[in-house]
């Protein structure tokens, strides 16, 4: 069993008392405390043990939406928790439901619009992922507001703690640097706030997508010194944990998209990142789908995860989602998920990409595109989902040995940066003129990748240095990484999210596809911040 558990932190709720992040107020309205946390001084001490369960508490916000099982106690209010304040839920919904890989055929209000790439300002599912990741930010701002020198000295902390809760301090950066990296991702320019922000009602400045940039590259750097060693196959004392290797995957990520979030090529930084994580020791999986199942925190891949422990992570968002929305009732019990949801489907354009590889039946992540459980293979009813689009099982509440966990809630970790993208990440930024790497190595990458997905036809895989040019890496990122949450990114930064040069099923709301507005590579900030933050100016479009 993994050891470093996340913990339900009620107490530390305390901590938002102080966050003063006013144009939230009204949104984020926290759960009520009692009266005897009421002072951070309460919560925190001499002892290391508050400390660790603040910083739990900020990586839980990546897994489940609140402080009880099945999203009671929800983190973020006025949305649903489980479906629409779920960080990995809202995540992998603004990352892959407006994309050429998946549909969904829930009528729930904001879904349409989402696969139709039609939402407005007033998406519940924007907002709610939106507020999460600024919920994010406040722990974050908060834990290090009461871990400065100062205030650990004031409370008779000694220095041996002090060094650990400096480890605490740079993971609690980089989990607002994550944040930061979604914001600029999806919004581009955002209110800012950091620990340094003066206290109370006023409304937090816009910071510009280059400001924001810069200050997530800037954290990042910063705080790599102070974080643990990257950790390489599976530690139960540290797995799950922000390391330096994360910390370089991020970086490796945020310059290789440097170009659409700031028009600013930074291909040669982002193949110094990739080759940082490269030079770790990590090494791909022997087998793909391994990947993706409940022992997965034992896969030499993984870098970071968001870490799901079955009857302690009970939640209708994050990988309960993704095990059950995805897989047809007939494979409920070979999954181990809680219940067959069926509503995500992929699109044909999703097979299309596969299909343009020759020996594509050969490949082991084809294989999880169900096709012998649906009848149609397009969508012919947006509405539909029973024989209609192609069910997708990449992700299995099962160990790789075929057993089962203890039960039926989600084992399986969210493989949230792991090797197979940093491979791409470098063949690609080498492709588009980065210094420090060269295409010989950039081949080698891409050809393990596919070598491994074609296992024992490992020598149908590989291409010719001819082969790999960028529209390649565009497919083979949708057949390596697909359903990752990572699509829309690469869509955008490909040039192929908006316009009419790659159109696929139902884009813009249309059964054969059409062109939509640039504008809508780029989300909107909820109207309800515009209308509490006078400093905000909406997003060009909206």
């Amino acid at each position: 069993m993994k050891e470093f558990r996340y913990k339900y932190i009620v107490g530390i709720l305390a901590l938002m008392l102080m966050i003063g992040f006013g144009a939230c107020s009204d949104d984020l309205d926290t759960i009520p405390l009692d009266e005897e946390e009421l002072v951070s001084e309460v919560v925190f001490g001499s002892e290391l043990d508050a400390y660790q369960e603040s910083l739990a508490k900020i990586y839980a916000g990546l897994a489940i939406s609140g402080n009880s099982g099945g999203d009671g106690d929800p983190d973020v209010a006025g949305v649903d928790g489980g479906s629409q304040a779920s960080f990995l839920r809202g995540l992998w919904n603004l990352q892959q439901l407006p994309t050429d890989e998946t549909h969904c055929a829930w009528g729930d209000a904001g879904i349409p619009e989402l696969n139709n790439i039609t939402w407005g300002a007033g998406n519940v599912f924007i907002k709610g992922f939106y507020y999460r990741l600024y919920y994010q930010i406040n722990l974050a701002n908060a834990f290090l507001r009461e871990t400065t020198d100062g205030k650990l000295s004031s409370r008779g902390v000694d220095e041996s703690t002090k060094a650990t809760i400096v480890e605490y301090r740079a993971e609690a950066r980089f989990h607002r640097a994550l944040a930061y990296y979604y914001l600029l991702d999806m919004f581009r320019n955002v209110p800012f706030v950091t620990e340094e922000s003066a206290m109370g009602k006023d409304a937090p400045p816009q910071r510009q997508a280059k400001e924001i940039f810069e200050y997530i590259e800037s954290e990042l750097i910063a705080c790599e010194s102070d974080m643990l060693d990257p950790i390489v196959g599976y530690d139960s004392n540290n797995y799950g944990r922000a390391h330096k290797a994360a910390n370089w995957a991020l970086l490796s990520r945020l310059y290789l998209n440097a170009e659409a979030y700031i028009g600013e090529s930074k291909y040669t930084e982002s193949v110094t990142y990739s080759k940082k994580v490269l030079q770790a020791q990590y090494e791909l999986d022997n087998v793909y789908g391994n990947v993706f199942k409940a022992d997965n925190h034992k896969s030499p891949e993984m870098i970071f995860p968001i870490r799901y422990e079955g009857d302690d992570t009970q939640t209708w968002g994050g990988m309960t989602f993704l095990l059950s929305s995805t897989i047809p009732s007939d494979m409920q019990t070979e999954v181990n998920a809680v219940g067959a949801w069926q509503g995500n489907r992929a699109r044909s354009s999703l097979l299309a990409t596969f299909e343009a590889e020759s020996d594509t039946e050969f490949d082991n992540r084809f294989a999880m595109l169900e096709l012998d459980y649906t009848e149609n293979v397009d969508i012919e009813s947006p509405s539909l989902f029973k024989d209609n689009g192609i069910p997708v099982v990449k992700f299995y509440n099962a160990n790789s040995d075929g057993s089962n966990p203890p039960s039926n809630n989600a084992y399986t970790d969210f493989p949230l940066f792991r090797l197979g993208e940093v491979y791409l990440n470098y063949a690609e930024a080498v492709l588009r003129g980065g210094a420090g790497g060269d295409e010989a190595t950039a081949l080698q990458y891409v050809n393990e990748l596919r070598e491994r997905a074609y296992g024992e036809e490992s020598a149908l895989a590989t291409i010719a240095e001819a082969d790999l040019t960028l529209d390649f890496i565009f497919e083979e990122r949708g057949r390596e990484l697909f359903y990752e949450a990572l699509r829309r990114t690469d869509m955008v930064r490909f040039g192929k999210f908006s316009g009419s040069s790659y159109v696929w099923p139902w884009k813009g709301g249309i059964k054969e596809g059409r062109s939509v507005n640039d504008f809508r590579s780029v989300y909107p900030i909820p109207s309800d911040d515009i209308g509490s933050n006078l400093n905000l100016v909406q997003n060009e479009g909206y």
